[in-house]
């Protein structure tokens, strides 16, 4: 190889080198450029809506369902068979305890009575002679002791027959209002029949349910508010009587029952109600929007709205913080967060689907999600 060749071949390999690097450089710049307007792409400023978190009282409050019932009632029915030869009462009328309500014929049994009392009354006579006899040792002391025997015996069969006279006559337990008569006049009543309800409606009762994690706050003497379709505007106030010693095993519920006034008997037995349960002192709570609260299997997160400098036009500079939080009760549209946000923190309240942690974001709170304690349907 003469030197010209190798000459020509050294500045071609150095043409070849130069090539290459500015291809390469090349490819480089625009490999630069295509990722950093891809970034600046997909993640863009994600405009969110905020709310600044803020302490508040929580009364702890039960609200539950429940159904009215009388305190006292029972379903009157024959204790024996016989013909009704009286009835005494009206359908749906007030009665007093003890009022004979129906007749059942007991003409059979009066009639042995009578017997039964003059055999009674024989027994009673023959015990005085004797006794006035043995005052003179005219008869010995097994004679009167016979005699006495004689009478206690009289006076049994008696009381009795009576008691079999008094289950002729069905009579109202206690004082209340009866229901729809379902005997007639001259029919046979079998034993066990039913005849007609009564029921006492002043005080009524309620019976509700309360969740295993609530019942501290139920406790016998406490007072609760009591609403109902059946009188609408109107709050009864009833006062807890009982409380069951064991948690329903399927619903985890505890039942509870209180005691209503109701002398208008505006309240009747089967009545669907609404109890609220309000006890204890108010907690200070952050209260937040549900709509603000992600709930996930592995926990309840919220976004907070962190400062991050400024933009390159000098306006601040937010992005999207996730945080983990311990959630509490609810009430109406909010709910309370015990643990993982503080008071004056911005939280992102909508638009945190499209969130992760780090997002830049935009704040817009011309819309802004239902906040309410008490959030009122409206009637349609």
């Amino acid at each position: 190889m003469t030197q010209g060749t190798t000459k020509r071949m050294l500045i071609m390999l150095t043409i070849a080198t130069v090539l290459i690097g500015g291809v390469a450089w090349f490819q480089g710049f625009r490999n630069s450029m295509i990722a950093k307007a891809i970034g600046g792409q997909s993640n863009p400023p994600q405009t969110v809506s905020t709310t600044v978190a803020t302490e508040s009282n929580w009364q702890p409050t039960i609200e539950t369902l429940g159904n009215l019932r009388a305190s006292e009632q029972a379903s009157l029915s024959a204790e024996v068979g016989g013909l009704v030869t009286a009835i005494r009462f009206d359908s749906g009328a007030r009665v007093r305890a003890g009022q004979p309500l129906v007749e059942l014929n007991a003409s059979p049994l009066k009639a042995q009575l009578a017997q039964l009392e003059a055999q009674a009354a024989l027994a009673a006579l023959n015990l005085k002679r004797d006794e006035a006899q043995l005052a003179i040792q005219a008869v010995s002391q097994a004679v009167v002791d016979t005699d006495a025997a004689s009478l206690k015996s009289a006076l049994a069969q008696v009381a009795a027959q009576k008691a079999l006279i008094a289950q002729k006559t069905i009579v109202a337990p206690f004082s209340g209002r009866l229901g729809i008569r379902q005997a007639n006049l001259g029919q046979y009543l079998a034993p066990g029949a039913a005849v007609v309800t009564v029921q006492k409606l002043d005080p009524m009762e309620v019976d509700f349910t309360v969740p295993q994690n609530q019942i501290d706050l139920v406790h016998i003497g406490m007072k609760v508010e009591v609403n109902t379709s059946a009188a609408p505007g109107k709050t009864f106030e009833a006062t807890v009587t009982a409380v069951e010693p064991q948690v329903d095993t399927a619903t985890r519920n505890l039942t509870v029952r209180a005691r209503v006034p109701n002398p208008g008997g505006e309240l009747l037995p089967g009545v669907f109600a609404t109890v609220h349960v309000t006890e204890g002192r108010p907690h200070q709570y952050i209260a937040l929007p549900n709509a603000a609260v992600s709930y996930n299997p592995y926990g309840a997160t919220v976004f907070i709205a962190k400062g991050a400098g400024k933009t390159p036009d000098g306006k601040p500079k937010l992005i999207a913080e996730q945080r983990f939080i311990a959630t509490g009760p609810t009430r109406g549209d909010q709910v309370a967060v015990v643990e993982g946000v503080k008071a004056g923190e911005t939280v992102v309240t909508a638009g945190q689907l499209k969130l992760h942690n780090g997002s830049p974001i935009l704040i817009n709170n011309s819309v802004q999600p239902s906040d309410s304690p008490n959030p009122h349907v409206p009637n349609s």
